[in-house]
């Protein structure tokens, strides 16, 4: 009987997590496919293009979240039953009720270990609601998974403190390949850019960087910020976008796939990221891979996430004129960086998908 891995996913569909999940499917494509059979859970097959993954739909699992809670902790069990995997790797925070050889999580909603301040829970209450019920939801079951996967340290140890896991918990970094996008020698026109490829959670700080380019605009430089909201996505982006969509150099371009995203980034002098939160911060990797300036808020996720890289430098989330006067000396072509060093993580640490699944899939193959 061949071997199974099974990949439940069924709340994935945009942004970084997405990008991930492809990459972490484009890993089991290539080097697992021909010793197992791989079992992937999504809400929307069109996401996925593959002879070599067995896609199983579920497009009830994100209109309501009692579909989602039904999937994850009755049907899920008689699934695994069924399939009997050797490992069920739930890819988005909830550990499901199944049996498997070997279970695991991966951990990357941040939101439970973020204070969300009475005016951000009053621009986004629904992030307060999930700020509450995720520090429950990751509890239930979790004392029954063989590994927890997370992708920075400073996440593993709130873990530590707020979880009673006897679960191995491994770092995992994620593994971030780009299509053939090449990046030119500069920005494509005579416009200076900055980016801020972003979907609109208060903790984005959004509006750090608007005020930034308000400050910039004063002084009657000639640049250009775009960020990937529309004002349609929810109450907040609608803030943002009332408050600021009339100001010269500001354009609000609206959510982009990621070959979109990553052609602007290419195009672009610098990434700015005012970020409060982030599990990982994937344009953070994707600007070193293109050479890029990183402006990013001075916080352990952005040290973590940068790792070594010269062309860096650090603000205060909350000094909308600290960033200006960043983005100022990039514009003027005397800005002094900061540069980062790796940060030193203990094991169980993972650099990439291969070492994860060496970690996950070891009881197997000891088996």
């Amino acid at each position: 009987m061949q071997k199974k891995i099974v990949i439940s996913a069924i709340n994935i569909f945009q942004g970084g997590a997405l990008s991930v999940l492809e990459d972490c499917l484009n890993i089991l494509i290539s080097d697992y496919s021909d010793s197992y059979e791989i079992i992937v859970f999504v809400h929307d097959k069109r996401n996925f293009n593959s002879e070599k993954l067995t896609l199983i739909e579920l497009p009830k699992s994100r209109k309501c979240y009692l579909y989602r809670l039904y999937y994850e902790y009755i049907w899920f069990f008689f699934q695994s039953r069924k399939i009997k995997p050797n490992l069920w790797f739930s890819f988005h925070d909830i550990t499901p009720n199944v049996k498997a050889g070997i279970r695991a999580v991966y951990c990357h909603n941040a939101s439970p270990f973020y204070k969300l301040s009475w005016r951000e829970f009053t621009m986004e209450p629904k992030l307060g609601f999930f700020n509450v019920f995720y520090k429950y939801l990751y509890r239930i079951n979790t004392t029954k998974n063989d590994f927890i996967v997370v992708q920075q340290d400073w996440i593993r140890k709130e873990f530590k403190k707020k979880l009673n896991t006897v679960s191995e918990i491994i770092v995992a970094n994620p593994e971030v390949s780009l299509p053939d996008i090449k990046a030119p020698d500069s920005a494509y026109d005579d416009r200076k850019r900055f980016f801020f490829p972003t979907f609109p959670r208060v903790f984005k700080n959004i509006e750090c960087v608007c005020e930034a380019a308000m400050l910039l605009n004063k002084k009657n430089y000639d640049f250009e910020l775009c960020i990937t909201i529309s004002g349609q996505e929810n109450p907040y982006s609608k803030k943002i976008v009332s408050r600021y969509g009339a100001v010269k150099n500001i354009k609000f371009i609206g959510p982009l796939k990621r070959n979109q995203v990553l052609d602007i980034l290419a195009k672009s002098e610098a990434l700015v990221f005012p970020s409060k939160l982030e599990s990982w911060g994937l344009p953070l990797s994707e600007a070193k891979i293109f050479d890029r300036i990183i402006l990013v808020s001075d916080l352990p996720y952005a040290h973590e996430t940068v790792g070594e890289y010269t062309k860096v430098s650090f603000f205060n989330p909350e000094d909308a004129l600290q960033l200006a006067g960043l983005m100022e000396n990039v514009l003027k072509k005397n800005i002094q960086f900061d540069g980062n060093s790796v940060v030193e993580i203990d094991s169980p640490y993972a650099r990439n998908w291969n070492e994860i699944f060496l970690y996950l899939l070891k009881a197997d193959h000891n088996a």
